[in-house]
């Protein structure tokens, strides 16, 4: 909801403040600026000081200024704002850690797609409550009553338990114990019999969080884990087995974040300059200054047949595969918008192609922690992750900027540019991981 609000306050604040098309944008890049500094931040507290005081950590930062960027008195504050509350954003992973430090190693495969789920559960609502709130009370009712959700993780925090898995990682076993004790109670089941011990190890944070093969009540492999500081672990990835994969990986997450954010953009963007841009009449659905909303919420609803299809591909013909046909598709859909077109056929082509470009980007939060071994896969994959940062802030600038000055084609020939260098990437990726075992090493291969 935070990051989906960005393309309704834009067009309102500039009007409001009589803002150029750089100021609008810079409202946007900003939260991704903020959310590329808290991916970091936010994972070196919860590995040091515990995953609850991490989450509590941002569930502070995002809440409050998300609240108080609805009593912004200028262009400045907001901006700023949105920076800090972009820093409690880039906190996302680290929920998505704890939560599946809780969740059985063959259940974490359905449990990443329900995730995906929710997060286009948040796009629908907020293009629901854009539509009924922005047109009669504005764009500060719109940020106050969208914090509701961060407020809510602030309020039921007690209700957070601490990660068994950390407290044993950090010797802490009694409390881990107790932790599963009291889901044992809730699940009406027992626990395996035997005594909770606390592995000793030397290893990286990242390394004994992102074991899958572990079991937190059973002894792990026999095996050498090597210490590494963060520096080495992040040359491992550059390694002459994951040099290829690294590099592929970042110009993927940078295609889909930059596409993906870009499409939602665009459909703000078109429906506000549409009737700036063009001198003849074009049909339209009606005039009303509220079709912005409709199309916004119109073309989140595609993210839904989007997962659906992505599901239904990608244990069938395989990750590398799905990318590809959805690169494709995403592709074609955007074509026609090469020039204005009419209202309705405009909002089908944002539809369809927002619809497998978020399927690409659930495939490839699926593959990559699949493809990196699980000596690096965090850092592999948090890494990635703020490549994908990156492209969150700069598609902003072209969207806005582009669109805003009556120059659509060159935004969607840049679209379509970075979607086929993406799908080219893809189908240069080593491995297909579909139905494979994960490898733990760099020097070890994924086995079939």
């Amino acid at each position: 909801m935070e990051v989906m609000i960005l393309s309704f306050i834009g067009p309102s604040v500039r009007s409001e403040w009589n803002l150029s098309s750089t100021e609008e944008s810079l409202i946007t890049t900003v939260v991704f600026a903020g959310m590329l500094i808290g991916a970091y931040s936010w994972g070196f507290i919860s590995d040091n000081f515990g995953r609850r005081k991490g989450l509590l950590s941002i569930a502070i930062v995002t809440s409050g200024a998300s609240v108080l960027s609805a009593f912004s008195p200028n262009y400045i504050s907001l901006v700023i704002l949105r920076c800090i509350g972009g820093i409690g954003l880039g906190g996302g992973p680290t929920y998505n850690s704890w939560f599946l430090e809780f969740v059985p190693a063959p259940s974490r495969g359905i449990w990443m797609v329900i995730f995906a789920t929710f997060w286009t559960v948040g796009t629908i609502v907020e293009a629901s409550l854009a539509w009924i709130i922005m047109p009669h009370y504005g764009w500060r009712w719109l940020l106050a009553i969208s914090s509701i959700p961060a407020l809510a993780a602030l309020m039921f925090y007690e209700l957070v338990p601490e990660s068994p898995r950390y407290l044993c990682l950090k010797g802490q076993t009694k409390e881990a114990y107790d932790i599963l004790k009291r889901a044992s109670v809730v699940n009406q089941s027992q626990l395996p019999p035997g005594i909770l011990l606390s592995d000793q190890i030397t290893c990286s944070d990242e390394d004994l969080h992102t074991m899958e093969d572990a079991r937190l009540l059973s002894p792990k492999r026999n095996k050498q884990i090597a210490s590494k500081s963060s520096f080495s672990s992040l040359w491992m990835l550059f390694s002459p087995n994951l040099i290829k994969t690294t590099f592929l990986l970042w110009i993927v997450f940078f295609g889909n974040s930059f596409s993906y954010y870009g499409i939602i953009l665009l459909t703000s963007e078109l429906s506000n300059r549409h009737s700036l841009c063009t001198s003849f009449p074009l049909l339209t659905v009606n005039g009303s200054e509220d079709s912005t909303y409709r199309d916004v919420f119109v073309t989140s609803l595609a993210e839904v047949p989007g997962l659906v299809f992505a599901a239904f591909t990608v244990d069938r013909i395989g990750r590398k595969h799905s990318m590809e046909l959805m690169f494709f598709i995403g592709f074609i859909f955007l074509l026609p918008l090469l020039s204005l077109q009419s209202e309705i056929f405009t909002m089908v082509s944002l539809f369809g192609s927002r619809m497998f470009i978020i399927g690409t980007f659930t495939v490839a939060n699926i593959y990559a922690p699949e493809i990196y071994p699980t000596a690096v896969r965090a850092t592999g994959v948090g890494i990635a992750s703020s490549v994908g940062r990156v492209g969150g802030m700069i598609c902003p600038l072209v969207a806005v900027y582009l669109v805003g000055d009556c120059h659509q084609t060159a935004a969607v020939v840049l679209f379509e540019v970075v979607i086929v260098l993406s799908g080219l990437c893809v189908m240069f990726f080593s491995h297909e991981t579909m139905s494979r075992e994960l490898a733990d090493t760099v020097s070890e291969p994924v086995s079939p």
